[in-house]
């Protein structure tokens, strides 16, 4: 038996909200480029370089009672997390304009010595910007080929209107989520980075279930506008896009609270590009396809006239 979360007798006008959906995703994005403009991005430590050390404790460390030592000894902004076991802890400190950098991994083994005798150094290094910029123009670059990669596919698997929409959702849903680490001013990381191409991957799957629905839909249905093959669609994905959507939250919440520091960033750019990637394949994509003016003749495959077919008819 085929589970259906809801059951709708006739098709949801989703289309009639699409100029609201528009000038509401335009503000955001503006909204979203000033901060980017203005507040920049607040870059973390495998952008911006810093300081690592590496302790181990012999009896298992306290990753919490290592935060509040380290706050106690005027580094609150440290990140703590363990590598390798449960003995073994990676502190990252970005670089402080009041500390030479080649002080500061002394001053924090020395706080640590201070309060556990046992502690035991394995390293410390300084990661230069130059790394930071390397890693931030390779990341550029990996979601600028991933967006081609994008047009090109949906262009040959579709048809270029939907490939044009597509884009644009996900462009819509890359500069939202970066506009809201802006604002908030949360730490963007390398695993913040990760869950943008991770945004990029589920956008583009529900915008693809989505239009391969229309181009049946507009094959199948003899009568019916574009608008009204678009609504019928999109209701039609409407079970599916619910479930995958709320399966997908729930992991994400439990990451969210119980997945510790190191994932926070992760959790939360993939949590916020759920949401935003599920509206935007309704209301960008299929909306921008439709403005284009796609129609049933762009869909319906061409015949292809047989070898011989000729000489049969004579």
């Amino acid at each position: 038996m085929k589970f259906q979360l809801l059951r709708l007798d006739k098709p949801v006008d989703f289309m009639r909200f699409r100029l609201p959906a528009l000038i509401f995703s335009t503000l955001l994005i503006f909204a979203s480029v000033a901060s980017l403009a203005v507040n920049q991005l607040n870059w973390g430590l495998d952008f911006t370089g810093g300081t690592e050390i590496q302790v181990a404790y012999p009896d298992g460390a306290n990753l919490t009672q290592v935060r509040t030592d380290l706050a106690d000894a005027n580094f609150p902004e440290a990140i703590v997390q363990n590598f390798g076991s449960s003995q073994d802890v990676l502190i990252r400190i970005a670089p402080r304009d009041d500390l030479p950098k080649d002080e500061i991994g002394g001053m924090v083994v020395e706080a640590l010595s201070a309060k556990n005798a046992t502690v035991l150094v394995q390293s410390i290094s300084f990661v230069g910007p130059s790394i930071g910029e390397e890693l931030t123009e390779q990341g550029g670059l990996a979601m600028l080929v991933a967006l081609i990669c994008i047009l090109l596919y949906v262009a040959m698997r579709f048809e270029y209107r939907f490939a044009l929409g597509s884009v644009s959702a996900l462009l819509h849903d890359v500069l939202i989520t970066l506009g809201m680490f802006s604002i908030f001013k949360l730490e963007f990381d390398l695993t913040v980075l990760a869950a943008l191409l991770a945004v990029i991957g589920y956008s583009l799957n529900d915008t693809i279930v989505v239009s391969d629905r229309i181009r049946e839909n507009f094959r199948k249905i003899r009568k019916g506008t574009p608008l009204e093959i678009v609504n019928i669609s999109l209701t039609q994905t409407l079970n599916r896009t619910i479930i995958t959507s709320l399966t997908t939250i729930l992991v994400l919440v439990a990451l969210f609270y119980k997945g510790g520091e190191l994932i926070h960033g992760f959790a939360t750019a993939l949590l916020f590009g759920v949401f935003i990637g599920t509206y935007s394949s309704v209301y960008i994509a299929s909306a921008v396809a439709l403005a284009l003016g796609v129609s049933k003749e762009d869909l319906i495959p061409e015949e292809v006239e047989k070898e011989g077919e000729d000489l049969e008819s004579i």
